[in-house]
């Protein structure tokens, strides 16, 4: 057994046993990880994911952990602006009634930090993978979109509405045509179809026109953000959870815009529409972070 003395080199002691935090193996395959000891196989835990060996005084034990924390984790620093601009935006709350280039700019700032979020991470990274660069040029047309509604009083709301379709396309885009996910499609199609003629009656013009094909886009990136969603198994990751609930913040922000303006007053609609509405670009892009393909993946799929 190793002794140590103490400061003053009177007592020997025996040198505590390491714990837990001394050595750690990973089942995960990113990354250089020293592998774990014979007899112990990461393919014995329930989730290959999950499998984390751990030395302790008791000797090697096997934990689990939870998906993707650790991830989660390590983008909370870079995300700082964009929870900063966000309270900026609410507390100073400039009257939507007086449109300026000031209460533009409060609006689109956290949008610009959510910018600085994925640039963060690198052009490398943005260029290595096509799904994030598309989500990063959406919220470079959101960013735009969000400027004319700041004036769609003054007969900018067409110009937002088309800016917010294209973001629409891009997403839905990057979050790709597999799996398809049919049955999820059927129901958000009906639920779109419903709601549309919800707000059928209120529209005049080519609004209804423009309405109509913005409804169809907004579900059509809700079908693709939902398709990969898988909530068991091991085979759902953190940053598809991101990009359902994203899209499905979203659709509540612009179902809630849509009411107030064509059918009835909602109560408090400008603050349900706001937070919503950061909250669902802020999970999407999250969802960017842990790209599903990367480029010469991304080639081979749309070769298939």
């Amino acid at each position: 057994m190793p002794w140590h003395a103490s400061r003053k080199g009177v007592a020997l002691r025996p040198r505590p046993r390491p714990g837990w935090e001394d050595l750690l193996f990973s089942a995960e395959t990113g990354g250089a990880q020293p592998a774990p000891p014979a007899g112990l196989r990461p393919s014995e835990a329930p989730d290959r994911s999950l499998a984390v060996f751990v030395v302790t005084s008791y000797g090697l034990q096997t934990v689990l952990r939870a998906p993707g924390a650790r991830e989660v984790k390590s983008e909370g620093p870079k995300l700082v602006p964009f929870f900063k601009a966000t309270c900026v935006y609410f507390v100073l709350w400039l009257p939507s009634s007086s449109p300026s280039w000031v209460s533009a700019l409060i609006k689109c700032l956290p949008i610009f930090c959510l910018w600085l979020f994925l640039l963060a991470h690198g052009f490398r990274f943005l260029l290595a993978h096509p799904s994030a660069s598309l989500i990063f040029v959406g919220l470079v047309f959101s960013a735009v979109g969000d400027a004319f509604l700041i004036w769609q009083d003054h007969g900018y709301f067409e110009y937002g509405l088309l800016m917010f379709a294209v973001t629409h396309i891009l997403y839905a885009s990057a979050f790709g045509m597999r799996p398809l996910a049919l049955r999820t499609g059927l129901v958000i199609a009906l639920l779109s179809g419903l709601c549309y003629a919800l707000l059928y009656p209120g529209l005049s013009g080519a609004v209804t026109y423009l309405v109509g094909v913005y409804v169809a886009l907004i579900s059509f990136m809700g079908w693709r953000a939902m398709a990969g969603l898988r909530l068991v198994g091991a085979a759902w990751r953190w940053t598809e959870l991101a990009a359902g609930s994203g899209a499905l913040l979203f659709i509540v922000s612009d179902l809630t815009i849509a009411l107030d303006k064509f059918c009835f007053p909602v109560p408090c609609s400008r603050a349900l529409i706001m937070s919503t509405y950061y909250a669902a670009q802020m999970l999407i892009a999250l969802s960017a972070v842990e790209s599903r393909e990367p480029v010469a993946d991304y080639r081979l799929s749309k070769a298939n």
